[in-house]
């Protein structure tokens, strides 16, 4: 999504609709209260028991803790590599490609998807951010939130400690210095670092 777009959808004003719930218009990625969602809390509840569960459980069998990822998971690929820990706290809105490898203390936060390509590489203290508050003190006091899809194509690599921002799309082959936050899209097979991420070279 680029940035203007992204703009263009947090100057939307927030409008109520008790029709439906909480859930349904995370899942449209509308405006939403977490807070008046009691079901949300309920749900990061659940995935976070299950992560734990499968931090306890991978020192010993590792296969069988992969096993429990990939299907807790929207959606994952044959060949999943990871270490413990993993926090997520919507499991519905994460999908992993194949041969993907993950680093210790990855966190995915917020309701917007992640979709991790193929071959991807994750360093350790990897950060996405998916959602954002609103702007407006007023509102964003009423709890109003609104989450932005990320997107790693095929082929990524994230260095450690790399933060990724709501709405940024990473191109395929594409490398991410250690240490950057991303707050834009990256152009497919090229070097990004600094806060904020810039291009250092086309590969």
């Amino acid at each position: 999504m680029d940035a203007a777009e992204q703009r263009a959808r947090m100057n939307e004003v927030p409008v109520e609709d008790t029709t439906r719930s909480e859930y349904e218009k995370l899942m449209n990625d509308e405006w939403f209260k977490y807070r008046s969602g009691p079901e949300l809390a309920d749900m990061q509840r659940a995935t976070i028991g299950t992560l734990r569960e499968i931090s306890a459980s991978y020192f010993e069998d590792p296969a069988a803790a992969t096993q429990v990822l990939t299907d807790l998971v929207e959606e994952c690929g044959p060949g999943l590599d990871f270490r413990p820990p993993i926090y997520l706290e919507y499991r519905e809105r994460v999908r992993f490609g194949s041969n993907v490898f993950i680093n210790s203390n990855l966190m995915i936060l917020g309701s917007g998807e992640v979709t991790i390509g193929d071959n991807a590489l994750i360093g350790p203290e990897a950060r996405f951010y998916t959602v954002n508050h609103a702007f407006d003190v007023e509102t964003r006091r009423e709890g109003w939130e609104r989450a932005f899809p990320i997107v790693l194509e095929d082929d990524v690599w994230l260095g450690g400690s790399v933060v990724i921002c709501p709405g940024v799309t990473i191109g395929r082959g594409s490398v991410v210095a250690a240490g950057s936050v991303v707050t834009k899209d990256v152009p497919p097979m090229t070097v990004v670092g600094g806060n904020p991420a810039r291009v250092l070279k086309h590969l």
